[in-house]
């Protein structure tokens, strides 16, 4: 038998996996709306599609603070991924603590995420970094994703 390294769980299994996706912004419901002094601030709940070693979607409830004197976006909230993980069964899993932030001037977009919270499915957790690739031919934003998920007491 093999040792477990630091912080392993008996039984546990780590996959690397990647992938690609999209934000479908376009079919975004806005909540509210207001401005600030250096820009806006709303609340969305939007769809992301997830496709590669993670195939699903995500509902995304997601404020977003445009700060245009230093031409940035940040989003943060709440986020549940509903899919397979590495061909495995069906999963559900909360995050509420990714974060995106967007260089409005560059357009260089960068986050990470954390699927932390098991809803249902096999016991799994994913930590993602998410790289944007630009829009897609209907404007909404796509990105690349990489990272780790461990499956616990397989």
């Amino acid at each position: 038998s093999t040792p477990l390294g630091p912080g392993a769980v008996a039984g546990s299994r780590t996959v690397q996996v990647s992938g690609s996706g999209f934000d479908d912004v376009a079919a975004a419901i806005v909540h509210w709306q207001r401005p600030t002094p250096p820009g806006t601030i709303q609340q969305s709940t939007e769809v992301v599609e997830l496709f590669g070693d993670l195939r699903g979607r995500v509902l995304y409830h997601v404020t977003s603070v445009v700060d245009l004197a230093n031409g940035t976006l940040v989003n943060t909230g709440n986020q549940v991924f509903s899919g397979t993980i590495a061909g495995s069964q069906p999963v559900m899993l909360h995050d509420d603590q990714f974060r995106f932030e967007v260089n409005l001037v560059s357009g260089s977009e960068r986050g990470r995420v954390l699927l932390a919270d098991h809803i249902a499915g096999p016991k799994v957790r994913c930590a993602l970094d998410v790289v944007g690739t630009g829009p897609n031919p209907d404007g909404n934003p796509t990105f690349s994703y990489s990272g780790e998920c461990t499956f616990r007491g397989e």
